[in-house]
């Protein structure tokens, strides 16, 4: 049963700093019709302490062992009643104020799916030129394998519809679940929309957790998945 039109899961793991900016944000921006999934990924920090003295009663806060962003976000996913379901990182890369227009894009149109691309929009696009080259090549290689057309697709804002989501057998608990959703779309049929969005890269010294090992991993779940049969992408492996 859908209770909203959106479900937002947020990821946490030690955002202590940034926490109640983003909390405060998010409630502003998307408070009126969105339900909240906090998932704490075993921090050290605060984190879990501020989510539960800031989340409102009617959202969900759960917390789990360290196991990595996927599989923070996977857990999230199970908790979505909301039409779309989309995840925001707990820093401030992201602007929460973007979400309504991203809905209102998906749900004026009908769509399955829809990504907000940083490149769509005319602004700073990184920190370290090897982010910026490393999420380009990202797209490219996505591209070519999958015959999609995306310009964005390392992008944290992929707003999916629920029931699509739920029946997706994703299993990647790191960064890797981020190209195993697009794929397992890709693969479904499921065509992709983009919007444009704004960014505020967030340094390394600042707290930026992907890295380069992370871009050679993403890169083999493009290549291993491409080889999967079709049955593969549509049967849960949980």
């Amino acid at each position: 049963m859908m209770h909203s039109r959106l479900s937002i899961v947020v990821p946490v793991f030690n955002e202590e700093k940034t926490l109640p900016a983003i909390i405060e944000r998010l409630y502003a921006s998307c408070g009126s019709f969105a339900q909240v999934i906090f998932v704490d990924d075993g921090s050290k920090d605060h984190s879990l302490a501020i989510l539960r003295s800031l989340a409102r009663p009617t959202d969900i806060v759960v917390t789990k062992e360290n196991g990595g962003k996927g599989s923070a976000v996977r857990m999230g996913y199970r908790y979505a009643q909301g039409c779309y379901t989309i995840v925001q990182d707990a820093d401030l890369e992201y602007s929460p104020e973007e979400i309504p227009a991203l809905l209102h894009f998906a749900e004026e149109n009908n769509l399955p799916a829809v990504f907000g691309s940083r490149r769509l929009k005319q602004q700073k696009q990184f920190v370290h030129l090897t982010f910026f080259i490393g999420g380009s090549m990202l797209t490219l290689i996505c591209n070519a394998l999958y015959r999609t057309k995306l310009t964005d697709q390392p992008t944290c804002y992929k707003m999916v519809r629920t029931d699509i989501l739920k029946t997706l057998p994703l299993q990647e608990n790191d960064f890797r679940f981020d190209p195993e959703l697009t794929i397992m779309l890709a693969r479904r049929g499921i065509p992709i929309s983009e919007f444009p969005i704004s960014y505020h890269p967030r340094s390394v010294e600042e707290g930026k957790k992907i890295n380069w090992k992370d871009w050679f991993k993403w890169v083999w779940v493009f290549l291993s998945l491409r080889i999967r049969s079709h049955r593969y992408f549509e049967v849960s492996h949980s």
